[in-house]
């Protein structure tokens, strides 16, 4: 048993708990939380750290295979760009994969994640995540905008899902990206994932989508001729607009992560409205990485919507740590306090994934991790340059 105390501790159960008391066993379980009201006599067994404690973080949005494309893919260069370098960079040898995805699951753990949502779209992570000290929900990601190719795309994520199945792994399918599926596609998909937890899509990344689906033109439908992906001529059968995706093709059930929303506008959200459980994964530096660009954060946080933080992966990120994301977002709009800060990257988080049974907040009977963040300015609760993070379970 071991007891930590801090100069406040952020439970997420209530207001911040000044010089509070968290309470842990040896296997991480919170025993007990005790608000000293500010006024901490001296203990021999509690450890106090000048500082915040605050639960585990919870990444929601992750590309853990993707680990071995670090510096591949230059900044600012657009998305359909990005994807296009991607495409031709992606292949590498399974030991360069795998090894890369474990220093990044270990880095990943030591900035303080204890909770992932892990796009997979081979099984090449399966044998780090069946060891590592973060929980992980991989949810494997189909596309094609062949309609003709449909059903082997189905077959193949079918394939996948059993391959995740027999390594004892939690997992939900889930599709791509609103211009990477074709109806077809998403017909099927939504019949098989019908009884999905969690569901996830990329989501309004770059302006270049809605001139896709609306127009069949603009950087994305170029990248997809010289591609060879859509015959010459021929437009690809897709939906028309992000929001009808959401409410007619994505399953209605369980929770659904819209990932990035760069781009995401009034009527858009105000339309998705219509369907519960939805919660909006902003990962501002890749934005920044790929498009330059950041998604609408005071536009979410007046429309009510509930906001997760992810990292994307290292294709376009020089890290995967939930702490610069949420600093990224503090430096852009200043006006955001560090409790829903915490929040975001935390029991949102949690909540969002369907874990909030075990993590995302300091409770008794809770193991969501301790975290210390240390070097900030604790007088008016903000991040600083030099703020770090310190594991303490």
């Amino acid at each position: 048993m071991r007891h930590f105390s801090a100069q406040y501790v952020f439970t997420n159960e209530g207001t911040p708990l000044k010089r509070g008391i968290v309470s842990v066993s040896d296997d991480g379980t919170i025993t007990g939380i005790h608000d000293s009201g500010g006024d901490l006599a001296e203990q021999r067994s509690v450890e106090f750290h000048n500082g915040i404690i605050i639960p585990g973080f919870v990444n929601c949005h992750c590309h853990l295979e993707l680990s071995h494309m670090r510096n591949v893919i230059p900044q600012g260069v657009g998305l359909a760009e990005f994807l296009r370098i991607f495409r031709d960079s992606r292949i590498s040898p399974l030991d360069t994969i795998s090894g890369s995805a474990k220093a990044a699951d270990d880095e990943m753990y030591q900035a303080g994640t204890q909770l992932c949502a892990d796009i997979c779209n081979t099984s090449h992570t399966f044998g780090v995540k069946k060891l590592s000290r973060i929980r992980y929900l991989n949810l494997l990601e189909v596309f094609g905008i062949d309609s003709k190719k449909a059903v082997k795309r189905l077959n193949e994520i079918k394939s996948l899902a059993a391959e995740a199945d027999e390594a004892g792994l939690k997992y939900s399918i889930v599709p791509h990206a609103v211009y990477s599926i074709s109806l077809r596609l998403f017909r099927l998909l939504r019949a098989v994932t019908a009884s999905n937890r969690v569901t996830s899509v990329h989501f309004m990344e770059t302006p270049a989508e809605k001139m896709l689906l609306e127009k069949f033109e603009g950087p994305l439908m170029d990248s997809y001729r010289e591609s060879e992906l859509v015959d010459s001529g021929k437009n690809p059968d897709l939906v028309r607009d992000h929001a009808t995706a959401v409410l007619e093709y994505i399953t209605p059930s369980g929770n659904l992560l819209l990932v990035h929303n760069t781009f995401a506008d009034k009527n858009t959200i105000d339309r998705l409205k219509e369907r519960n459980n939805i919660s909006w994964c902003l990962c501002p530096k890749a934005n920044l990485y790929i498009e330059d660009q950041l998604p609408p954060l005071k536009l979410l946080m007046n429309s009510y919507c509930t906001i997760v933080i992810g990292t994307d992966s290292y294709a376009s990120n020089d890290k995967l740590d939930i702490l610069d994301e949420i600093r990224t977002l503090q430096e852009h709009f200043p006006s955001v306090s560090l409790e829903d800060l915490i929040r975001f990257a935390t029991i949102n988080g949690a909540e969002a994934l369907g874990e909030q049974e075990m993590y995302g907040s300091i409770k008794t009977g809770k193991k969501p991790g301790l975290l210390l963040l240390k070097d900030l300015d604790i007088a008016n609760f903000r991040l600083l340059p030099g703020t770090f993070v310190r594991r303490l379970v």
